[in-house]
């Protein structure tokens, strides 16, 4: 069976789990979570990266720090992860879903600044798959309407739209390193912002409304709760094995790249031949190989494909069920404009199998079975 994902791991993360052990300092916020927040702040040129626990407690930050209130409403599409919308929905807002593109599944540029309002407070642009939104167009809206930006760029981590890192172009930018991830920690996140203003205050947030990032700097003799906060700080170990992965990256990196593209050039010949559409990569973004997904016809032959790969030892999943069909998006949000690509284009998108250390055997299976699929 091939896995559709195994969670990446080099063989160096047990060293720094065992240092961290020996050092005694298992909280967070001691020395692998500052090596992590630097390595970020370098690598991806942001002025201020902090860990956190998750992505979605990085997205909750960020509702925080954007001062998102009772019926704010927030602009994002409705084909992303729940975690998305919670985060504001859990301060009172109201979402106001747009359409996507089809070409990228992101968010439709085009049709944001129809949906501001007088209520509109956020744009929350999602960059699915690791391949940029064009952010020029929603940063441009932005400015005009007084609007912050969120991104989530929680599958983003080594994409650029241009020369820029995703999650930092906007006023905050949300990672995940989950185990499905390019990179891991098993469970977290970070934020990611350029404003010095903000750091104070998403320090309290993260530290359950404390000053005590203070106190550890030795700007206050003792630290006492003085705002809004939860625990979103990860502990040493999380923050070790992720160190691991930060010293490897170009390895895992490369190593996802290289299916990628065998997938892309094995599959030219099917779209070709109008059996499916790969993916597209608009000539401003530079993708980090997160994910491989074809779209098939329609959500039948979505079923029929997924069953047969399975029966052949091959695990393909669907994604995202948009969120304006549930129950609770009917409930926070509404759809703005004609629903005209996010479920269509939802039913008919199958990801493959992707992760690092996979090896040319399960690539050439994986092929091998796609192709089988459209010869029966």
């Amino acid at each position: 069976m091939i896995d559709f994902n195994i969670p990446p791991h080099t063989g160096a993360e047990e060293q720094y789990i065992q240092e961290a052990i020996e050092k005694r300092k298992l909280c967070g916020d001691g020395m692998f979570t500052r090596r992590c927040s630097q390595w970020m702040e370098q690598t991806l040129s942001v002025r201020h990266a902090l860990l956190t626990t998750s992505c979605t407690h990085a997205l909750e930050m960020a509702a925080v720090l954007t001062n998102i209130g009772a019926d704010d409403e927030v602009i994002m599409p409705s084909y992303t992860f729940v975690s998305t919308a919670n985060a504001f929905v859990q301060r009172g807002a109201r979402i106001v879903f747009t359409d996507i593109r089809p070409d990228t599944m992101n968010l439709d540029e085009r049709l944001v600044e129809d949906a501001v309002t007088p209520r509109t407070r956020v744009i929350l642009p999602v960059h699915y798959a690791g391949v940029s939104c064009d952010m020029d167009p929603i940063l441009d809206i932005a400015h005009r309407h007084h609007l912050q930006v969120v991104e989530d760029a929680a599958q983003g981590i080594f994409s650029y739209y241009k020369d820029k890192a995703l999650g930092g172009m906007g006023d905050y930018g949300c990672l995940s390193f989950h185990e499905t991830k390019n990179l891991t920690m098993g469970e977290g996140g970070a934020l990611l912002f350029q404003k010095d203003q903000s750091l104070e205050t998403a320090e309290i947030i993260r530290e359950k409304g404390t000053n005590r990032s203070q106190f550890f700097r030795g700007q206050i003799d003792k630290y006492t709760w003085v705002d809004y906060g939860s625990s979103y700080l990860p502990s040493e170990l999380n923050a070790a094995y992720l160190w691991g992965q930060f010293t490897m990256f170009r390895e895992i990196q490369n190593d996802r790249m290289e299916t990628w593209k065998f997938y892309h050039q094995a599959f030219q010949e099917l779209e070709q031949a109008g059996y499916l559409t790969r993916p597209v990569i608009p000539s401003y973004a530079r993708h980090n190989a997160h994910m491989y997904y074809l779209k098939l016809k329609d959500l039948d032959t979505r079923t029929r494909f997924i069953a047969y790969l399975k029966e052949r030892g091959v695990m393909a999943v669907f994604h995202y069920v948009p969120l304006h069909s549930s129950p609770a998006g009917q409930k926070f949000g509404r759809f703005h404009g004609e629903d005209k690509y996010t479920t269509r284009e939802s039913e008919r998108l199958v990801r493959l199998p992707l992760f690092y250390g996979m090896g040319q055997d399960n690539r050439e299976k994986v092929v091998q079975t796609v192709k089988d699929f459209f010869r029966t």
